[in-house]
């Protein structure tokens, strides 16, 4: 298409504020990017949208056209909501390079431009198969009786002879094709999803190609954001959270024309991303407005009030009161917050349910470095038998390990904690703080992702790596350096003896016997220590000081 025919259509609001000279320039597709250097993103022609978050100040730019320009993009399109207008700047940068300039007003979303240029774009390219996708963008638009992401893959095995399937980050089947054949197995699934990762998290350009078996597939990045003002796009950034397509298939071997076509796909199928994501906005106000108010000591009462505007919309037509689980999740130098916010609800759809809509069942917020989401579980009947029900931590764990491992680098990692359930606004805030104290521990364990559950926090040995270095070494020295100090000086095994002691619960005999030695040599060196240090071990406060001194030292 030409440039000259997006001015020619009103809905996609934009102002030409430069280039007129160049709009018979072609168009071969369309990438929304707020990166300050995109070009390895870019193959040339492409309409840019941008939300200008890469800009700081009027220096930023020309470097940012000029980069646009070498990579041979047909144009920008600079959305106003960010800033007001597009500064005066922009409009000199371009006219520079001679980089035709679009202003997009804030009332029009950046998705309704790519789905009007790639249908554009397909139908001058493809002939008959930019039919296929007008079909495709139809039925997505009409919603969920429409058929949604399954009838966009029936299409394309009946039109294209293409088995393809949606999948997320961890390999949960999101859409497959209705049309009957055989499914794709959990986890040539997850082996997908672990190479796709990879391949992003290394910079590699899709559609990623992978053989498994007899079998090639080609993974083609399905990405969500169409919408203005935007924030980087660096796939690396949103791709824990970003959907795929998997096409059974090798296209290094198709035509130029059917890639681009696979591409314009994903790219209406990010659409009902984004819808869905829309649809979350409930469930996440439901999560932030919860999270406020335990975290500021709110009255039960009002905690209370909050959750029973929350059940009937996580678990709809449910009779009785819900117990509450919580689930926290950091993901370390991958997007903060907002990126375990987007994985969380990923991971906790149930795994046996494929689709969109039914699968959300969590109210998921985020602070600054991690998310929290709050899960719904059925109440137990009295006839309960007792055994645990709810998110375990290990099975959680066992189901995005391997997938979500691929896609971390060496300083990436994503670790989970799960609190036990509750049955009121009142165990909320235990809870919360249970799941957070979970993920500490599964924090300190190795492996770039780790969880820990609530059964997991009985033993206090599990706090000592919390214990901050100084505050320990202090703690350790002021009890043990006396003993070692006397026993570098007279050889008397006072450590040895007092490890004995504690482990044998305080018994003499015990010890004595343990130790090979008399009874009254044993109180001698007890006595000894207890002079050393000034603490008398009779007392549970003494012994378990020296025994939390021997575990950290």
């Amino acid at each position: 298409m030409r440039l000259r025919a997006l001015l020619d259509t009103d809905a996609l609001g934009l102002r030409l504020l430069g280039g007129e000279d160049e709009l018979d320039r072609s168009v071969r597709g369309v990438m929304t990017t707020d990166l300050r250097d995109p070009s390895r993103y870019l193959s040339g022609g492409e309409l840019v949208l941008t939300g200008l978050a890469w800009r700081r100040n009027a220096a930023d730019s020309e470097p940012f056209v000029r980069i646009l320009a070498q990579a041979g993009v047909a144009a920008l399109a600079a959305g106003e909501a960010e800033l007001g207008e597009v500064p005066g700047d922009l409009v000199v940068a371009c006219a520079r390079h001679r980089l035709p300039l679009f202003a997009v007003h804030e009332s029009v979303a950046f998705a309704t431009i790519t789905e009007h240029v790639v249908r554009q774009v397909s139908g001058e390219r493809a002939g008959d198969l930019a039919a296929v996708v007008d079909r495709h963008r139809r039925m997505m638009i009409s919603g969920p009786a429409g058929g949604g992401p399954e009838v966009v893959l029936d299409l394309l095995g009946s039109d294209l002879d293409l088995r393809a399937w949606v999948l997320s980050p961890t390999g949960r089947l999101i859409a497959g094709p209705k049309i009957p054949g055989p499914a794709l197995p959990a986890d040539v699934r997850a082996k997908l999803a672990a190479e796709h990762l990879a391949a992003v998290r290394t910079g590699r350009r899709g559609p990623h190609r992978v053989t498994l078996g007899p079998t090639a597939y080609s993974l083609f990045p399905v990405r969500g954001g169409g919408r203005a003002p935007q924030v980087s796009r660096d796939p690396r950034e949103t791709m824990l959270s970003d959907w795929l397509l998997a096409v059974e298939a090798d296209a290094g071997d198709w035509p130029e024309e059917r890639r681009d076509l696979l591409e314009g796909v994903t790219q209406l199928i990010a659409v009902e991303r984004d819808r869905r994501d829309a649809s979350r906005a409930v469930r996440r106000r439901l999560a932030q407005e919860v999270l406020e108010l335990v975290q500021t000591g709110a009255a039960p009462a009002e905690i209370a009030a909050r959750l029973r505007v929350a059940a009937p919309v996580l678990l709809p037509g449910l009779g009785a009161a819900p117990q509450w689980q919580v689930v926290v999740a950091r993901v370390e130098g991958q997007g903060g917050g907002p990126a375990a916010q987007s994985l969380l609800e990923e991971i906790l759809a149930d795994p046996h349910a494929a689709g969109t809509e039914p699968t959300d069942r969590v109210a998921v917020a985020h602070t600054d470095d991690e998310a929290v989401a709050l899960v719904p579980l059925p109440a137990v009947s009295s006839e309960h038998d007792g055994s645990e029900a709810g998110i375990l931590a290990d099975v959680l764990l066992e189901s995005v390990r391997d997938p979500l491992a691929a896609g971390l680098d060496d300083d990436g990692r994503v670790s989970l904690g799960v609190s036990a359930s509750v049955h009121s606004a009142e165990g909320l805030r235990g809870a919360l703080e249970e799941a957070r104290h979970a993920r500490r521990v599964a924090a300190a364990r190795p492996g770039r992702v780790c969880a820990a559950g609530h059964h997991e926090l009985a033993s206090h040995v599990l706090l000592l790596p919390f214990v901050p270095d100084d505050v320990r070494r202090a703690f350790t020295a002021r009890l043990l350096d006396p003993l070692r100090d006397y026993d570098r000086r007279h050889r008397a095994e006072l450590i040895p003896t007092l490890e004995a002691f504690l482990d044998c619960d305080g018994s003499w005999t015990r010890c004595a016997t343990r130790l090979h030695l008399h009874v009254n040599t044993l109180r001698y060196r007890v006595g000894r220590i207890e002079q050393l240090t000034s603490r008398d071990l009779s007392r549970l406060e003494d012994k378990l000081d020296f025994f939390l001194a021997l575990r950290m030292s």
